[in-house]
């Protein structure tokens, strides 16, 4: 796809992730409600203004960790709006988008009239797929929206190296989000896809597996951490790209480890816990919507005994 009335190219936004992807952590900002469950639109705005502050690689809005499942369609054109209007042009903005390819689609003409850069397509709903299916998924949103896609594997997603040769044909496919973390299969899909096709490593909790996504060529992660603490996301990140294995290794049994088994603990914490957690910090995000629940008060204890001494570790405090 070539650019449409001035707007830029899928090249030009996967140069633009790729240059973000260098120097900072990928964003996936939590969407605010209140108490009452309804959006806090400005809520979602400090939000996104306070991780945009610590300079991010782009900012991923109403994506898993914003919870998109939860989100009508007004509310999802109110989160995409606002972020736009944050990010201001400084990072590129890729919302989420998902389910079948037509619900889909509906999505990405919100989000492009919202002023978004990029789609992730998370993982459609329910049903299993052959191989075919998820690659006319694709192809069938490709073909209704202007906008370039990220492909996300996860769940019952999972593409094999001719899918994907497949998948990186279609024009505004410009990159793969991983999450289900199988090595073998991601380095085969490395080395099948064209040059410049991006890779991001979007397993839960990422920096557990960073040092093995990078040795496979794929050092570009998304932070959910960064979303409540981005002292300790980007310290990791910056130790990472230094080599500074000492305290990579520090931090991730200091703070990373611990609180993935603290994430293990109930279904839903990889959400419930990065928002209780911002909440610890003064956030104004609110509780998580249902089918989602929020941790329980011990669960609640232990996540902040574990913040306060993850912040220790870089020099912060809660």
């Amino acid at each position: 796809m070539v650019s449409v009335g001035g707007d830029p190219g899928p090249q030009d936004v996967a140069r633009r992730l790729r240059e973000g992807m260098a120097r900072g952590v990928l964003s996936f900002p939590l969407t605010a409600f209140h108490d009452d469950g309804a959006l806090d639109a400005d809520g979602f705005r400090a939000h996104v203004a306070g991780r945009l502050a610590t300079a991010p690689g782009a900012l991923f809005p109403a994506c898993g960790t914003g919870e998109f499942f939860s989100l009508d369609e007004d509310e999802y054109r109110t989160v995409v709006s606002v972020a736009v209007r944050e990010a201001a042009g400084r990072v590129p903005v890729v919302a989420g988008t998902g389910y079948g390819w037509a619900q889909a689609a509906r999505f990405a003409r919100i989000a492009e009239e919202a002023g978004a850069d990029a789609l992730l397509v998370l993982p459609h709903y329910l049903t299993e797929a052959p191989q075919d299916g998820l690659a006319a998924q694709l192809e069938h949103l490709a073909a209704r929206t202007r906008l370039p896609l990220v492909a996300y594997q996860r769940g019952q997603v999972a593409y094999t190296a001719g899918t994907l040769r497949r998948v990186a044909r279609i024009p505004n496919v410009i990159g793969l989000k991983d999450g289900h973390s199988d090595l073998d299969r991601l380095q085969r899909l490395t080395l099948a896809a064209p040059d410049g096709f991006l890779f991001f490593n979007g397993a839960a909790t990422a920096e557990i597996q960073a040092r093995a996504y990078a040795a496979v060529g794929v050092p570009a992660y998304s932070s959910a951490v960064h979303a409540f603490a981005p002292e300790i996301a980007g310290a990791f990140f910056a130790a990472l790209r230094a080599g500074d294995h000492g305290t990579v290794d520090e931090l991730l049994r200091g703070f990373y480890v611990p609180f993935v088994e603290l994430r293990d603990r109930v279904p839903g914490y990889a959400v419930s816990l990065v928002k209780a957690a911002a909440r610890l910090r003064g956030h104004r995000v609110g509780p998580v919507r249902a089918p989602l629940a929020d941790p329980a008060p011990a669960d609640l204890a232990d996540l902040k005994a574990l913040l306060t001494a993850g912040l220790d570790l870089v020099g912060a405090s809660l």
